[in-house]
């Protein structure tokens, strides 16, 4: 079958490696990739939120399933936009309905779902421009450290921890009246701290069935230590070495399980992949996000774990049969340590020409932030620009074999967290 991935990050490029490999494939296109994605795939130079476009490619191209990376499209309703059309309807877009997409689009949204459904999750209160008083009044109230998380998308930079009261009054005055996080913050949740320890579980369903993905822990700050300014992320480990049978029957039961059936309950139309961010308190895990596409840099550390055919599984949603697929599942640790541009996650340059990536050994290279310039050279063309994946035994082997291969390479202000899985 001809499957186009929608998007140019570290998580399409590990898609495409993924589904490149099945026999079920007859030609893979990325839009709008990057040089990555240009070794094994097509690159389409299309916007991933140009929906007129997306369907006059899909229909040339006979196109019989999207795979849809970063959330933006879903939110914006493209698998709404393919059911409803009658030239596309038989297209199997993985992903879900616009309105099961406000899993991620609306933090109130969400937290509304969980306490509807009994998943558990943090207390919280929403808070508008109109209500900024009864905000503070709100933080008045909490212990410290106070959550502020901007109830619209930010690019994984809208949620603030903040250890001071008066400071973070100031953080909510910003986003509500200042626009901090632009029309993102025009709504604000603010929630109470779960002291515990984050991990992410994966999901994939086709609206009846589900399977339970290899878990997965990134690191999100810019700094060792889990300091500095948050990213998109700097890092992941699978699988997370305390999940142990327990935690994931109570995970399981008490959050997927209800999740999916939610779903249902609410018919909401979703055939895709669910992130659920989990903060674990007592060994008792709480459900701190929903995402409704896979996170990155989690996916260059998921995917590769799938040992069977996943277009084969994906291939499945369009009948709702995942049911009768069989997940097998690498028993291997999977590390992967992201390469940044010098000065991000704030003002960072492009353009930088990256070499010694052919010295690469042993490890996958899936390219997050890049493009193809002049002659063929890579350069940087965002903020993430690499993820070097590897695998071992256990993680700790991984990451030696990750760091090894991340030192081999070199562009202008190459920047890497040497601490991944530092609190493991």
């Amino acid at each position: 079958m001809n499957v186009l991935i929608l998007g140019a990050g570290g998580r399409e490029h590990a898609f495409a490696h993924s589904i490149n490999n099945s026999p079920l494939l007859t030609q893979l296109y990325v839009a709008p990739g990057n040089a990555g994605t240009a070794k094994i795939a097509e690159n389409i130079n299309l916007s991933v939120t140009d929906f007129p476009s997306i369907k006059k490619f899909c229909i040339e191209s006979k196109i019989e399933m999207v795979v849809v990376g970063p959330e933006a499209p879903l939110v914006e309703g493209i698998y709404d936009f393919f059911k409803s059309d009658k030239e596309l309807h038989h297209v199997n877009v993985i992903g879900p309905s616009r309105e099961a997409a406000h899993l991620e689009g609306s933090k109130e949204y969400a937290k509304q779902f969980m306490v509807k459904h009994g998943i558990p999750t943090a207390a919280y209160e929403s808070f508008t421009a109109s209500t900024l008083k009864q905000g503070m009044e709100f933080i008045d109230r909490l212990t410290p450290p106070y959550v502020l998380k901007a109830d619209g998308l930010a690019g994984g930079k809208g949620v603030l921890i903040i250890q001071d009261r008066e400071e973070a009054k100031q953080a909510l005055e910003d986003m509500l009246v200042s626009g901090k996080f632009g029309a993102a913050s025009n709504k604000v949740v603010i929630e109470e701290y779960l002291d515990g320890i984050e991990m992410s579980v994966f999901v994939m369903t086709d609206g009846n069935s589900y399977k339970i993905l290899p878990t997965a822990k990134d690191y999100k700050r810019i700094g060792e230590g889990d300091t500095g300014l948050n990213t998109g992320g700097m890092g992941a480990v699978s699988p997370v070495p305390f999940a142990d049978d327990e935690l994931m029957q109570k995970i399981e039961d008490n959050i997927v399980k209800p999740t999916v059936d939610g779903l249902k309950t609410d018919d909401l139309e979703y055939k895709g992949f669910i992130f659920i961010g989990l903060m674990i308190v007592n060994k008792n895990p709480y459900v701190i996000e929903y995402n409704v596409r896979m996170g990155d840099p989690e996916t260059e550390v998921v995917l590769p774990r799938i040992k069977s055919d996943l277009l084969e599984h994906l291939h499945a949603f369009a009948k709702a049969e995942l049911s009768k697929q069989h997940l097998e599942i690498d028993p291997r640790s999977a590390t992967t340590v992201m390469c940044v541009s010098g000065g991000y996650p704030e003002a960072y340059e492009k353009g930088k020409e990256i070499s010694g990536l052919e010295k690469v050994e042993g490890s996958i290279v899936f390219h997050a932030g890049t493009t193809l310039a002049d002659e063929g050279k890579v350069v940087t063309s965002g903020g993430r620009v690499l993820a070097i994946t590897s695998f071992a035994d256990d993680f700790k082997e991984a990451l030696k074999k990750s760091y090894h291969n991340a030192s081999k390479l070199h562009y202008d202000r190459i920047y890497y967290r040497k601490d991944i899985g530092f609190d493991l």
